[in-house]
């Protein structure tokens, strides 16, 4: 369980610099943009990415602390500072790290009406809450706490590393409406995910009983499942670094596999007007290989070790206590060991926005609608959220797109999420000739200071972008 922590710790140090990505959605003239909605309005013909250097996204993030927070000097006292973190911190805060790298992408048009696109991207998403009790008993003990129920629940967490096959279809049904879809096919590297766990520790007083208090473990139920890990562990004195490096050698073939869709739609009201929605990653991971899991089960209670101190002779031994007392711990709480498949369902991405234009031009470049109207400024607005294993957790962005010209766009925004409210985003797209680079950053105001942001997130790219003449 150790290299498990060892290796996610290291892949988020690597990373670290929301897993949704505003600054590109519904960015017409950006291939990435059907990516996050098979059905969005395009204006090229083909295109075709630098391999691994068409997208790399990072992005990192937390609630409830930074940190600056542990690490600031205005306190030496580090003791104090992960108390005062722990008093402010609850069990729905959680930390997350999201990785994409885009190693292959394509596209092209089919007739009037169809565009196809696919590729290979490799990507890594780790989320987990913050477990409130059992880091509260870790750290300060049961002291203070009695007659107080401590919540296993509050451990849950997923982690994955996998790459992605995908083909889309973007379909122009008539001049208002665009639907898409992509398939996607999963090859897992990696898998460690504890969800729905169950149990509560009590320490109960007992005045009148065989000992001041009673100590209590009811319905306990913690499970640990891995994918990709067990073979890891069987090599002998492999470091951690060993470890990543052979992550790293199965990301075109993993060992495991799952299979998705991603759906979209775009729907111009008026030429000003348009409305747009999208979900992705609808799919299940199958973890059938190189399995190891752990569960720690039962019920247990205890009043506490009473010795007896007889008078021995130079031959008798004391009574082993305290083996006696983990003997009966141990049959009480259960320790087991499983190779079992499990299956996962990827994390569900959704999108809903709206967008209107003003500045009308024509730019005779969208194979959707012939000498479209095209607008140099956009407003939009996009509701997003990723579904986790306590809920969906949302974002709201609001964006000025400006088409400076047909060879320089940029985006400005302004978002709110459960990480900060005060999220200023900005992205630049620039061609030449037909050579395309684009750079986007959301949460600027971190980027100061990053040991108090609670998130950052970057993606840049360079690819091939046809239009027609």
């Amino acid at each position: 369980m150790r290299k498990i922590v060892l290796v996610l710790f290291l892949l988020c140090a690597m990373l670290s610099s929301g897993q949704n990505r505003p600054l590109l959605y519904s960015v017409d003239d950006l291939p990435q943009s059907l990516l996050q909605n098979p059905g969005t309005r395009i204006d090229f013909i083909r295109h075709f990415g630098v391999p691994f250097f068409s997208q790399i996204h990072l992005s990192a993030g937390s609630t409830g602390v930074t940190a600056y927070d542990i690490l600031s000097e205005s306190d030496p006292d580090v003791n104090q500072k992960v108390r005062n973190v722990m008093d402010r911190i609850t069990a729905g805060d959680y930390f997350s790290v999201n990785e994409q790298i885009e190693v292959l992408s394509l596209g092209w048009k089919m007739g009037d009406k169809m565009y196809f696109s696919g590729g290979i991207y490799q990507e890594l998403d780790i989320f987990a809450y913050f477990p409130k009790d059992p880091a509260v008993l870790a750290f300060e003990g049961n002291a203070d706490y009695i007659n107080q129920d401590f919540d296993f629940s509050d451990v849950s967490f997923t982690g994955e590393v996998l790459t992605v096959y995908h083909a889309g279809l973007n379909y122009k049904v008539d001049n208002q409406l665009t639907v898409g879809g992509r398939f996607k096919l999963y090859s897992g590297i990696f898998n460690a995910s504890s969800t729905g766990n169950k149990g509560v520790f009590r320490t109960v007083e007992t005045p009148g009983g065989p000992n001041f208090y009673r100590h209590e473990v009811i319905g306990l139920n913690v499970r640990v499942n891995t994918s990709g890990y067990a073979s890891l562990k069987e090599e002998e004195g492999m470091t951690v670094d060993e470890a990543v490096a052979e992550l790293l050698s199965r990301s075109f073939f993993g060992q495991n596999v799952g299979l998705g869709i991603d759906l979209g739609f775009n729907y111009r009201v008026t030429d000003q007007f348009s409305i747009n929605g999208s979900i992705q990653d609808l799919g299940l991971m199958f973890h059938q290989r190189d399995l190891e899991n752990y569960t720690y089960y039962g019920t247990s209670q205890t009043n506490g070790i009473q010795p007896l101190f007889p008078e021995l002779d130079q031959n008798e031994k004391a009574i082993p206590y305290w083996d006696v007392f983990e003997e009966r711990i141990d049959r009480d709480l259960n320790e087991q060991t499983s190779e079992e498949a499990y299956t996962t369902w990827r994390p569900l991405k959704f999108n809903a926005s709206f967008q209107f234009g003003t500045g009308k031009s024509i730019l005779p470049c969208d194979y959707l609608i012939s000498k479209k109207p095209r607008f140099m400024n956009l407003f939009g607005m996009l509701i997003s959220g990723v579904n986790r294993p306590k809920g969906p957790t949302y974002g709201v962005t609001a964006y000025w797109d400006r088409k400076v010209t047909d060879n320089l766009r940029f985006r400005l925004a302004y978002g709110a999420d459960e990480y900060t409210i005060t999220k200023f985003g900005a992205m630049v797209s620039s061609r030449f000739k037909n050579f395309n680079v684009y750079l986007a950053a959301n949460d600027i105001i971190g980027y100061t200071n990053l040991a108090k942001a609670n998130s950052a997130s970057l993606q840049l790219g360079f690819q091939f972008i046809f239009k027609e003449l």
